[in-house]
């Protein structure tokens, strides 16, 4: 009796044992499933980076659920996250609507067409918008010959735009004394530090990168108009004319006539259509409270961005989702 009681204290004994190992190894196997979903977006104080983090915040809500966790990459920009898509090392991206183009197609930075480029929406416009210092007495784009000026950071959209707005304007980049390779997160402080004149950039409005050099040091918008600008926008199907409401930033009364792109999220047709349409579900299923995660989406319309600025083919994740709520065909 004493060697069977003991006999099955031991096997009592290893069974608690097995099911404590077992316990144990249940949070590493559930990690072992977690699949990742990774967003390049832009300087994280650009409206990209919003646009990233709303994203993957409605996807986690759901990741016990669901699998996925999803996290942000602040980066260089359109055509860093373009190309980084492209080597396979994030799985979406934001890029302006030009170039999304420009890379499928080949064009502007892009060497060769990317065929495996797909789209999944556009999100808000992004007005050009050009900020001047207050003493530098700049009234058009022009005025910028032989001043410091911030041309973006390369590997931005906001450079390759850069880059054909002076062939459209019949400048190069040696009419400025300075041009500067700042980063997004960097031009609005080396404004009011008189390190520069001016900065062009591509951006969702507001800005917290707008507002603080026009708060600071009372910053003027410029207006990016003319018969060069009107070719441009008439000649690209990427671009479109915008205006930046007067009163939007301090010491900025008046409206400021520009034009822009739209900004995209585009993704590889390498990517599992499954994940596509689970981020595309997380955001419109979601849209009421996507919409109040930053001002710039406040008038944002689900129809529109399933067809705006989109010069890739749609991915077949998004393309799934888009037919069940009837909105393409």
């Amino acid at each position: 009796m004493i060697k069977s009681f003991s006999r099955s204290k031991t096997a009592a004994a290893l069974a608690a044992g097995a099911s404590i190992a077992g316990a144990l190894m249940l949070p590493s196997a559930a990690m072992a499933q977690q699949k990742f979903i990774t967003i390049g977006t832009g300087g994280i104080t650009g409206v990209y980076y919003a646009v990233g983090g709303a994203i993957c915040r409605l996807v986690n809500k759901d990741r016990a659920k669901t699998g996925y966790r999803c996290s942000v990459e602040s980066t260089g920009g359109s055509v860093y996250n373009v190309n980084t898509i492209k080597a396979g090392e994030l799985d979406f991206g934001l890029a302006q609507s030009d170039v999304q183009y420009q890379s499928y197609k080949g064009t502007g930075p892009f060497k060769e067409p990317y065929g495996d480029l797909r789209a999944v929406m556009s999100v808000h416009p992004e007005p050009f918008t050009v900020l001047a210092r207050k003493e530098a007495n700049i009234k058009g784009f022009a005025d910028f010959k032989g001043k410091r000026m911030n041309v973006g950071n390369p590997g931005s959209g906001t450079r390759s735009a850069m880059e054909e707005l002076l062939v459209a304007m019949n400048m190069k980049m040696s009419d400025f004394s300075l041009a500067s390779e700042l980063k997004a997160d960097e031009h609005g402080p080396a404004l009011c530090d008189n390190k520069i004149d001016g900065f062009f950039y591509g951006v969702g409005h507001p800005s917290a990168n707008i507002q603080d050099p026009t708060t600071t040091c009372g910053a003027k918008l410029v207006p990016l108009t003319g018969p060069a600008i009107d070719a441009l926008v008439k000649k690209s199907p990427y671009y479109a004319y915008a205006t930046i409401p007067g009163g939007l930033y301090a010491n900025n009364p008046e409206p400021t006539k520009t034009y822009g792109v739209l900004a995209t999220i585009v993704t590889s047709a390498k990517v599992p259509a499954d994940m596509v349409y689970l981020v595309t579900k997380a955001v419109f299923d979601n849209f009421d409270e996507f919409k109040k995660l930053h001002p710039a989406f406040a008038h944002l319309d689900p129809k529109s961005m399933v067809h705006d600025g989109l010069s890739a083919p749609l991915h077949e994740g998004a393309a799934r989702y888009y037919r069940e709520k009837g909105w393409i065909k």
